[in-house]
């Protein structure tokens, strides 16, 4: 009963959730007829997001202040409650028949998935299928006769099939709650098992990165990946329901966000470049040529002039001069054109030639961006890829990542340290309550500890300490000879990964925000303090990654934003329409990012990044 009470408030944190209620060893759902509000009865009752509640006896759940209509066990629910709204054949969705399995003991429904495993019985009169939609872990298992269909074309690993049969009962004390006995066999996608690469012996992620179109057919990938999928859906449900607006920001752009420099950069002139490649560089005797046909010409100008002729013939001859002058600059820019590219005369790279007729390059960020709406709109996220060229190959970095980018108009660093907090334990309560299966199975497989964490800082209020006081801490420790980094400590360093792991492992044991940042390892956009020394940013340190978020108070001062791009050599002109934003109606805002995939390497405990994104791209790979 203790459990059941612990979990019942958070399922008032998710109404979308519909829980069941099991009593005596018996499954039964039910719906909610008084609940905390009237939107939490309308959304208990839907059929998507279905999670198991254990409850010793009703007594619990009237102690939430539940009523519970039981609805019978066997055989009475619809298959159309759980079909896939636009599959063929009215195909069931294996997480939602296995979530009251025993209420369609009787029935016929339609599965179709891949096969994870088979073995074939009774002197080949019939096999065992475990078949698996990818909705969730749970396999489930399915009894194909002989007669039914040939055994060997559907018993390989990797052999997608559907098939229609009768929902039966196992036998008590069986693994499976149900099986499905097929009546038809209805479509084969064949596999050679001794070719298909995700054999079913445990394979290393090290080589299902080198098979990256099949390593979703993984159960560790496809856990990660419906992991993902709830922290996306927790992301945009976080912010719809306070009152954010979604904006889709640019991803190309012609601004450096984080003034690092390392950007890809977005250009159509390489194809320009191989037209030039196939056509032939002049010599200097044509360049030579040319500039006598341009002196010749300009001799014949003056005399038709010294012989008077008619303004409109010499109008049309200096015409006639422009033109071959403009011929000798073409050849000469052809001959500076080393590699193909546009130059000027100087060298320098014509990026007037170019589509945007200036340099452009991939986003690092959209923050820049999601302040244009946050000054006219209040509150707005932008959710999206994000790109750096940082060629680096470690387990933490990627070349194309997605961020969550939340600004708020009428908003200081407490409200942005605020905001950031409920967020990220929103999206924690979300995956324990929606991700259950996958959790254990990554708590099983991969880090221990993962529930737990996750559930830590969840619960946990999030301890804040200004970045002085910090390394303080890291000093401190230090000298008592308890800890040895690799990095010295000093203030006005930018703390590294080790640092920000061992205050929130090992000095605070749980989530901390640490605020008040030197102003020199800072962008040139966030908030100066009084102090002149800091400004107004935070970063969220968790265990096991580190830094999870970043953000800070913007500078909305004028004066001390065009100060700060000129300390860090920015060009205002680059950047003059967002110093716009200061000079018309200015306001007070902050904002902060998140790079998902590191929310999805905290959640799931996975070591290298690369694991936890369906398509990495870093340096020499590309699918």
């Amino acid at each position: 009963m203790q459990r059941a009470l612990r979990l019942i408030p958070k399922a008032l944190h998710y109404p979308q959730l519909r829980f069941q209620y099991r009593y005596k060893g018996m499954l039964t759902p039910f719906i909610a007829l008084s609940a905390a509000s009237h939107s939490f009865q309308r959304y208990f009752s839907s059929t998507s997001n279905m999670s198991t509640l254990d409850v010793d006896d009703s007594l619990a759940a009237a102690a939430a202040g539940l009523e519970l209509a039981p609805q019978p066990l066997v055989g009475d629910a619809t298959v159309e409650s759980i079909q896939h709204p636009f599959s063929m054949h009215g195909r069931v969705v294996i997480k939602k028949l296995l979530a009251t399995p025993k209420a369609f003991v009787g029935q016929e429904v339609t599965i179709g998935g891949w096969v994870k495993t088979a073995r074939v019985q009774g002197k080949g009169t019939f096999t065992f299928l475990e078949m698996n939609d990818g909705s969730t872990p749970t396999n489930l298992q399915c009894i194909v006769a002989s007669e039914v269909h040939d055994l060997a074309a559907i018993s390989a690993t990797g052999t997608c099939v559907i098939l229609k049969g009768t929902v039966k009962d196992t036998p008590e004390g069986s693994k499976e709650p149900i099986e499905i006995k097929a009546t038809e066999v209805v479509f084969v996608g064949p596999s050679d098992a001794s070719t298909f690469p995700v054999a079913k012996t445990k394979l290393s992620l090290e080589y299902l990165r080198s098979i990256m179109h099949f390593r979703v057919r993984s159960n560790t990938i496809a856990a990660v990946t419906r992991i993902r999928n709830c922290l996306a859906s927790a992301t945009h449900r976080f912010f719809q329901e306070n009152g954010f607006l979604y904006v889709n920001t640019p991803l190309i752009t012609s601004s450096d966000c984080e003034g690092a420099g390392e950007m890809f950069q977005v250009t159509t002139m390489l194809t320009t470049a191989e037209e030039l490649h196939k056509t032939p560089m002049p010599s200097d005797e044509d360049i030579a040529r040319a500039e006598g046909a341009v002196e010749e010409m300009v001799a014949k100008v003056a005399a038709m002039k010294e012989a008077g002729e008619k303004a409109k013939k010499i109008k049309k001859a200096n015409k006639d001069v422009e033109s071959r002058r403009a011929r000798v600059k073409d050849l000469k820019l052809r001959v500076a054109a080393e590699g193909g590219l546009p130059r000027t005369l100087e060298g320098e790279i014509d990026y007037s030639k170019d589509f945007f007729a200036k340099p452009a390059f991939l986003s690092v960020s959209g923050q820049l961006d999601a302040e244009v709406y946050a000054c006219a709109m209040t509150s707005v996220y932008t959710f999206g890829p994000t790109f750096r060229a940082e060629n680096s190959n470690t387990t933490r970095h990627l070349a194309e990542f997605w961020m969550v980018e939340p600004e708020i108009a009428f908003c200081d660093i407490d409200g942005d340290m605020s905001c950031a907090e409920a967020y990220v334990q929103y999206c924690c309560k979300a995956v324990l309550a929606e991700c259950r299966d996958d959790m254990e199975f990554i708590s099983k497989h991969f880090d221990a500890t993962a529930i737990d964490r996750i559930s830590l800082v969840a619960e946990t209020p999030f301890r804040r300490l200004p970045y002085t006081e910090a390394i303080d801490i890291l000093l401190a420790h230090i000298a008592e000879g308890k800890k040895k980094f690799e990095v010295d400590v000093e203030w006005g360093m930018d703390l590294g990964s080790e640092h920000e792991r061992y205050l929130a492992e090992e000095v605070f044991k749980g989530p901390i925000i640490v605020y008040n940042y030197p102003k020199d390892i800072k962008a040139f956009y966030m908030r100066l303090n009084d102090d002149g020394k800091t400004v107004a940013a935070m970063d969220i340190l968790v265990p096991k990654v580190g830094e999870l978020v970043g953000g800070s108070q913007r500078e909305e001062r004028l004066e001390v934003l065009e100060q700060r791009l000129d300390e860090m050599d920015l060009d205002r002109e680059a950047y003059s329409w967002y110093l716009d934003l200061r000079r018309y109606g200015t306001v007070p805002h902050s904002g902060f990012g998140l790079g998902f995939e590191r929310l999805v390497l905290f959640t799931t405990g996975m070591d290298n990044i690369r694991d936890v994104i369906p398509f990495p791209r870093y340096p020499g790979h590309i699918l």
